[in-house]
């Protein structure tokens, strides 16, 4: 876990919270009309922006080989330099879709990269943000699975595969994940609970935190954990476009409906 860092917010600024983008996934349609949105939403929080803060999944696939890009989100990366360029803050903390994020997006763009939970004092406010795979109690399977991404010798064996083979792989991997989900049909519910259930025991031994934010579950959610403490579940950019804003007037859930010519 990444340690608390205080951070005075000048006045009139706010930090924005958003997950689950999916940028690129193959399974959706109109993936460029998406991104064209999403950096429209970033264009319109510039002027008054501090801080922002992905939580995972923003892209659907990205792996980083030492000399190759993969291609797309050009308009959604230049978007996210610019704003670093002018004083912003960008924080993405990996989820179980963008896992391979080494060096080149912290060095291109200028923005911080967390792999696993973190706690900032933001606004007064202290709050623990994660993706949301990471924490409570987790199927065996996925576990499994979770475990050989982030191995590091996978890793070096997967990088040494071909581009060509790799990327259609994991993007049919996906889709297909994504709809034997939704087949299983896992609800939302149950996936609340274990974020719930988490945030619960956490807050039992931390009772300093205000504030819970998850992406993952792909459900817009604002709960109490105990009285002054909320979970708050971020929801989506594939068809709510939600996200959280936190000002000195309070957190505050907000949904992006603007239209692009």
């Amino acid at each position: 876990m990444i340690p608390l860092e205080n951070k005075h917010i000048p006045l009139g600024k706010n930090t924005y919270f958003l997950s689950d983008l999916h940028l690129g996934a193959s399974y959706m349609p109109d993936s460029r009309e998406r991104e064209r949105k999403i950096v429209s939403f970033l264009d319109s929080i510039k002027k008054d922006a501090e801080a922002i803060y992905l939580l995972g999944d923003i892209l659907d696939y990205w792996y980083e080989y030492r000399y190759v890009v993969p291609r797309g989100y050009i308009r959604f990366f230049g978007k996210l330099a610019e704003l670093s360029d002018s004083g912003i803050r960008i924080v993405w903390l990996k989820g179980n879709h963008d896992i391979w994020i080494f060096d080149y997006l912290p060095f291109e763009l200028g923005i911080e990269v967390i792999d696993g939970s973190l706690i900032r004092e933001i606004q007064g406010k202290k709050i623990f943000m994660e993706h949301g795979d990471g924490v409570g109690k987790l199927q065996p399977s996925f576990k499994f699975i979770r475990s050989i991404f982030r191995n590091s010798v996978c890793q070096r064996l997967f990088s040494g595969i071909h581009p060509r083979w790799t990327v259609p792989f994991a993007y049919n991997w996906s889709s297909h994940s994504r709809k034997e989900g939704e087949e299983r049909g896992i609800p939302d519910e149950i996936l609340l609970k274990n974020l719930k259930d988490f945030a619960i025991s956490y807050q039992h031994t931390h009772k300093d935190i205000d504030y819970f934010i998850f992406g993952h579950v792909h459900v817009l959610s604002r709960e109490e954990i105990t009285p002054g403490c909320e979970m708050i579940v971020l929801g989506e950019w594939i068809k709510t476009f939600s996200y959280a804003r936190l000002s000195s007037e309070g957190l505050q859930l907000l949904k992006y409906n603007a239209s692009i010519p």
